[in-house]
Parts: structure tokens; sequence; C-alpha cells
């Protein structure tokens, strides 16, 4: 049995096909594809990448499915359903719900990779159940415009072919780990191949499985990726005050390595871990402390009740409801040079936000001199920074396409320390 026999073994249990009917409208976003105003039937590869039925594709192959049809290695088929997508990036999860574990594709690295490098490509091309196809990383960090609306940056090059029907599947390594997405936006082409790097479509896909958790209950975690030379899990950078993490005794500085039965390696597999998780939900968190195996149990707290204690400097301080902004989701909506920022859900009356014309729908980016990409920078920033001292600071918003600024009062907000 050769390497890549090998490799198409371990993976093909793991690789879906999608169909479903869907009206073009317009440019089609692969390139040379589809008439404008005609019912097509879109087909595509996804991904299982949770074993509760958790699916990654391209958004492209799923969005305006009237419904999404999914056939396993074994033939089975279900209807899935939309969890959350991320078209500037063309990325999307969906699920389904099968009676047992599905099994899940061992997830590479791309921040290795190296031209010359033999990848093999799996999906369902032109309609073609399980086409293989082998070829090299021709190479690496491309950028291809399909569309006015529709930019592919930092991509992997191949000469494996990846045609219609490919797109959602995966760019495998030859031992079988999945490498890239593949995204075929340019039909017809020969020798020319593309695929998302895997390192890219893992921090999307937590970005989008985040998005969907934060909404419905809170932790109080900050977590980020520790150095190679540390070892594998997650690394707690803060943690809320009075969340359901200070009360479980977690600390900054402790790495979380599993919650539950999910080994953590990186972002995709905390996100994973909470999956169909609820308000009053009890986790085992495995922590590494000091070189020392720690476990907590962590109890998941409402989202509604958290967001205004985690709020509460903002809204005391400035009359401000906040709520944070997934990453991916900041990006598509915003062409700046910002990081991120947090949007503004609510405005108290005769507050120091409301007497400078800050209202709901506004984006914000910035107090004083630091970037507002979090909750937590706010919290900082309004009770433990030099500005909590000053009489005023300025704010930075995002409001119909275009930045704002003004000085917002802090003297009646009695956290002044002069």
């Amino acid at each position: 049995m050769t390497p890549i026999v090998k490799a198409v073994r371990a993976a093909e249990a793991s690789i879906v096909n999608i169909r479903g009917e869907k009206t073009v409208n317009g440019e089609s976003l692969v390139v040379g594809e589809g008439e404008p105003g005609r019912h097509v039937n879109g087909m595509g590869t996804g991904v299982v990448i949770d074993p509760r039925g958790y699916i990654i594709t391209n958004h492209h192959v799923v969005s305006g499915v009237r419904e999404i049809q999914v056939t396993l290695a074994d033939g089975r088929r279900f209807v899935a359903r939309s969890i959350a997508h991320d078209p500037e990036t063309d990325l999307a999860v969906i699920k389904i719900d099968a009676p047992d574990n599905l099994p899940v594709l061992r997830i590479g690295r791309s921040s290795d990779l190296m031209t010359g490098e033999t990848v093999i490509a799996v999906g369902n091309a032109y309609g073609y159940e399980n086409t293989v196809t082998q070829g090299i990383i021709s190479a690496l960090h491309r950028a291809v415009q399909v569309s006015d609306a529709q930019l592919y940056s930092d991509l992997i090059q191949t000469d494996a072919s990846i045609n219609p029907g490919n797109s959602g599947g995966p760019l495998l390594n030859i031992d079988g780990e999945m490498i890239g997405v593949n995204v075929a936006v340019r039909a017809g082409a020969q020798g020319i191949g593309f695929a998302i790097p895997i390192d890219k479509a893992m921090r999307v896909a937590s970005d989008l499985l985040d998005r969907r958790n934060v909404r419905s209950f809170h932790h109080g975690l900050v977590l980020g990726e520790t150095a190679p030379r540390e070892g594998r899990g997650l690394s707690v950078v803060s943690i809320d005050e009075d969340s359901p993490a200070a009360t479980a005794g977690i600390r900054p500085g402790d790495v979380v390595t599993r919650i539950g039965d999910v080994e953590v390696d990186g972002p995709i597999d905390f996100q994973r871990a909470l999956l169909d998780r609820l308000p009053g939900d009890e986790l085992r968190l495995a922590l590494r402390r000091d070189n020392r195996a720690v476990n907590v149990d962590l109890t998941l707290a409402a989202a509604s009740s958290a967001s205004r204690a985690k709020n509460s400097p903002a809204w005391e301080a400035l009359g401000m409801d906040l709520e944070r902004i997934s990453p991916s989701d900041f990006r598509r909506r915003f062409k700046t040079s910002y990081r991120g920022g947090l949007s503004v859900t609510a405005v108290r009356p005769d507050s120091p936000a409301a007497s400078q014309g800050i209202r709901p729908g506004d984006v914000l980016v910035g107090i004083h001199i630091w970037e507002t990409v979090s909750l937590e920078h706010v919290s900082y920033i309004l009770e433990k920074s030099d500005a909590a001292t000053e009489d005023s600071v300025k704010f930075f918003i995002l409001r119909d396409g275009g930045t704002f600024y003004g000085y917002v009062s802090l003297a009646s907000t009695g956290k002044k320390t002069r």
C-alpha cells in the first residue's frame, strides 16, 4: 500500500458530499460557472471537524441552498442546517444530526508547508464522489480576485486538480492530515488549484463557533495560544471578575489542556468542547499550572446575566452597554486598520455617552490611547489605567463607513483616583 493510498484511506471516512438546489443570480463565485437567474443543482464537499456532526465547508457551497443535503462516506444521507458562515473568507460550518459519533479528520499545520511538497485533493469533483487527485504545492500566499465582491488572500496553490464540486473538501499531506480547504476558483483551469490554509480555516471556524457560543452562555476566560516550546493547550490570558472561571479558581497563566473528553490543542478545540452546552452545565477542565496537573469544575452562566456584569464599568462610567464582535465578523463588516471593536447596544439617557451623540449601532474602537478590542480592555482603561484619573477621555467610533471621535466626561463617575 503506497503512502498516498494510506493517506486517502485514513481521511475518506471524514469527507462528506454536499448537494442542494440554489438560484444563481449575477456572477458566480466560481469563475466560468453558472448563469444569472437560473436554478442549478449545487455540489460541494465538506469535512467532519467534530464527532457530533459539525462540518466545515466553503460558504459559497451552502449559501442560498434551499436544503443542504449531506451524504456520508458510508452512504447515509442527512439534511444539514447552517451554524455559522463568513462570506469574506468563504468558510462555513454546518451540522447534521447523526445518531452516532462521526470520524473526525486529523488536522495538520499549514505554517510549515514547503513548495514542492506532495499533496492530495479529495472531493465531489463535477459530482463524481470521492475523486482523488495528486500534486505538489506550487506556491504559497497566493491572492486571487474572482469577482468585485470576493478576494481570496494567502491561498495555497497546487497542481492537483481542484474542480467545481471539490470546493470545501480537504487538501491532505502525505500523512493524511488536512492542511487546506479546497476552493475551486478557476473552473476548467489546468494544473492550477487553490486551497485555504488550514491554520486560517481553523481560526475562522473557531471565531464562527465562538460567535455562536457567546450568545448562549458566559465562562469568563480570555485565552491565547501557547508557544510551541510550552507544549499543547491554551494559555489563560485573563479572567473576568465574578465570572464562572474566577469562581472555579482558574488563574491567569494556567494552561487549559482538556475540557471534558476534548483534548485542547488550539482555539477550535476549545470551541468544540463548548458546542451544545447550556447555562448551568458543569465542565471539568484539566489545567497545567506551574508544571502541575490541576482539575477544576466550571459552571457556565447565562450570557444575559453575564453581559451586564462584564459591561458594568462602561455602563457606570460612560452609560454604554457594549457587546463583543467576533474578529471574523469585524473584518467582514469593516475595512479599517483597527483590529477590532465593541458594538454599542444601548445608551443610558443623560449619560456622558448620550451627551456626545453616541448611539446604538455605533462601534467603539478606541478610548484614550488604547484600542477597545474586548470588554476586558474597556474595564482596564476605565478602572486601572491612567485614563481613569482624567476628567475626560477621547473616544473613537465607527459609523456609516466613517471613523468619528470626541471627548467624553468621566467627572461624574465616582471612579476618579486623584
